[in-house]
C-alpha cells in the first residue's frame, strides 16, 4: 500500500467504503494520540523520526494502539516509501518484490523504502529469513507489528537487527480524544449531525477497552443504527448498546494476553487477594479461557505456593478441577471462584517447592554416590552377607515411631531441604522436626 492511498476524504466527500478509523487516521506525528512515551517531546521514537535517523523497529502492542498510524506517519515524515503486507496474506515472492523495487529506489533515486509488515508474528522462519539481508545493508527499513511477544516469535538474527518498541492501551482521556476529533472533523458524521451525551460517550470509551478502532467501529455502526429525525441523529445508551453488544475483551489463548493474565491470576493468588484473583479469573472466563486450564493452574499453585500451610488447599484444588470437569460452563465459573477465594484466603508456604528445587540443584550437581548400605532392601541372603540392609533402624520400632539415622548420602550428610513456615500448620511440622532432628535443624 502506498502512502498516497490513505489520505483522509474532504469534508464534502463521501466514501462509504472507507470505515472511520481509516478516514480519520492521523497524518502527522503531532496528531497522533497515545504512546507518548515514546513520541512524545523529546521521547525517543520522536527523536529519531525527527532526527531522520531511523532503524528497523518493531511495534509490540494490543491491537488499536497507533501502530500501524504510526508507520505510516513515520514514513511520510521521513519522505519515505511505504509498502504495507499482512503476514496473514503475504509471502516471500511479495517480500521479494518489495525488496526488488527497494534496491531500485536506493541505488537509483535515493529515496529510503519502508515495508511495514502487519501481524509479522505470523511469519515462518523462511519469511522472516528472507528479510535478513535487505535489512542489514539497509535496501529497506522494516517496522514490524506484533500482539505477541517478539522474544518468541521473531527469530534472533532478525530480532538483532530491530529495535523493540512497546507500545500501551490507550487511555481513557486518549480514546475520548479521538472520538471528539472524529465527531468534529470527518465529513460523513458531520453530514449525518450526530449527537451524543457525555454520559453515553464515557461508555463508548469504557467499552472500547483502551482499542481506539473499537471505539472507532462502535461509533460508526450508532451512528447508522441512530434514527434520523429532523435531520439529526442522537447516538443513546440502547443504540450503543445495540451495536456494541457486549465489551470485546482481547485474549489470545495462545499469546501474550493469555500469559499475562494467567500470570496476574496467580500472583493475586499467591498474594492471598482473594478480590484481584476473581477479578482476572472473570476476565479469563469471559474472554473463553478453557477453565479446566484455569483449574489445572490452581492444583499446581495449591502445592507450589500454600503447601503445607494448609495441606487441604491441595484437596480442594484437586476436586475443583475434578468438578469442573464434571459440571462444565457455566456453572463451572461459581466452583473456580470458590477455590480461587479459598487458595487466596489460605496461609502461604513455598516450601515444598524449594526442598525440591534444592534437592535436585544437589542432583544434578553433586558427584552421585551409590545408596547407603542400610537404606537398602537384603532379600537374599547374598545380599545380607554383603551388608545390605545392616545397621538400619526401624522406625515403628521405637517409642514415638521415630528414631535418628541418616538418609542422605555421605557427601549430603546433615543437608537441610525442606524449612517449613512458622505459618498455619507448617508452624506444628516445623516444631516436630527440630525435636526430632535436634542437630541437623539447630536453631
Amino acid at each position: 500500500m502506498r502512502m498516497d492511498l490513505f489520505e483522509n476524504p474532504s469534508p464534502g466527500k463521501k466514501n462509504t467504503f472507507s470505515p472511520l478509523a481509516d478516514r480519520v487516521r492521523p497524518r502527522t506525528l503531532n496528531a497522533f494520540v497515545g504512546q507518548e512515551h515514546l513520541v512524545g517531546e523529546g521521547q525517543v521514537l520522536r527523536k529519531v523520526i525527527e532526527g531522520d535517523e531511523l532503524v528497523s523497529m518493531i511495534f509490540w502492542g494490543p491491537p488499536g494502539v497507533g501502530k500501524t498510524t504510526l508507520a505510516r506517519i513515520i514514513a511520510k515524515e521521513t519522505k519515505s516509501e511505504f509498502f504495507q503486507i499482512s503476514a496473514v496474506t503475504a509471502g516471500v515472492n511479495d517480500v521479494r518484490k518489495i525488496v526488488a523495487q527497494a534496491e531500485v529506489n536506493r541505488k537509483g533515486l535515493g529515496r529510503r523504502t519502508i515495508l511495514f509488515i502487519d501481524e509479522i508474528h505470523r511469519f515462518n522462519k523462511a519469511q522472516q529469513d528472507a528479510l535478513l539481508h535487505s535489512v542489514e545493508d539497509g535496501t529497506l527499513t522494516l517496522i514490524g507489528a506484533t500482539t505477541e511477544n517478539p522474544s518468541f516469535e521473531v527469530i534472533a538474527p532478525l530480532l538483532s537487527r530491530c529495535r523493540v518498541y512497546a507500545m500501551e492501551p490507550l487511555g481513557a482521556a486518549e480514546v475520548r480524544e479521538i472520538v471528539d476529533r472524529a465527531l468534529a472533523s470527518d465529513g460523513i458524521l458531520s453530514a449525518q449531525n450526530l449527537a451524543m451525551d457525555d454520559g453515553v460517550k464515557d461508555d463508548l470509551v469504557s467499552l472500547s477497552a483502551g482499542d481506539a478502532r473499537v471505539a472507532l467501529n462502535g461509533l460508526e455502526l450508532c451512528s447508522r443504527l441512530a434514527p434520523s429525525k429532523e435531520g439529526k441523529r442522537t447516538i443513546t445508551r440502547e443504540i450503543l448498546q445495540e451495536a456494541m453488544q457486549k465489551r470485546t475483551l482481547f485474549y489470545d489463548k495462545a499469546g501474550d494476553f493469555h500469559y499475562d493474565t494467567i500470570s496476574a491470576f496467580i500472583k493475586s493468588l499467591r498474594g492471598s487477594d482473594p478480590d484481584g484473583a476473581v477479578y482476572w479469573r472473570a476476565r479469563m472466563i469471559e474472554a473463553g479461557e478453557d477453565p479446566l486450564f484455569i483449574a489445572r493452574r490452581m492444583v499446581i499453585l495449591a502445592s507450589e505456593d500454600v503447601g503445607n500451610a494448609d495441606p487441604q488447599a491441595l484437596v480442594v484444588a484437586n476436586a475443583t478441577f475434578q468438578a469442573v470437569h464434571a459440571v462444565g460452563m457455566p456453572e463451572a465459573r461459581i466452583i473456580l471462584s470458590q477455590a480461587a477465594t479459598y487458595l487466596a484466603s489460605a496461609p502461604k508456604s513455598n516450601a515444598a517447592y524449594v526442598a525440591i528445587e534444592e534437592a535436585a540443584a544437589d542432583v544434578r550437581n553433586v558427584p552421585m554416590e551409590p545408596v547407603p548400605l542400610h537404606l537398602r532392601n537384603a532379600p537374599t541372603n547374598l545380599m545380607k552377607k554383603m551388608g545390605y540392609a545392616k545397621g538400619y533402624k526401624y522406625a515403628h520400632g521405637y517409642e514415638g515411631g521415630f528414631v535418628e539415622q541418616e538418609y542422605l548420602p555421605p557427601r549430603l550428610k546433615d543437608r537441610v531441604y525442606y524449612r517449613p513456615k512458622e505459618i498455619g500448620q507448617e508452624k506444628a511440622m516445623k516444631e516436630r522436626l527440630e525435636r526430632w532432628w535436634k542437630r541437623r535443624r539447630k536453631q
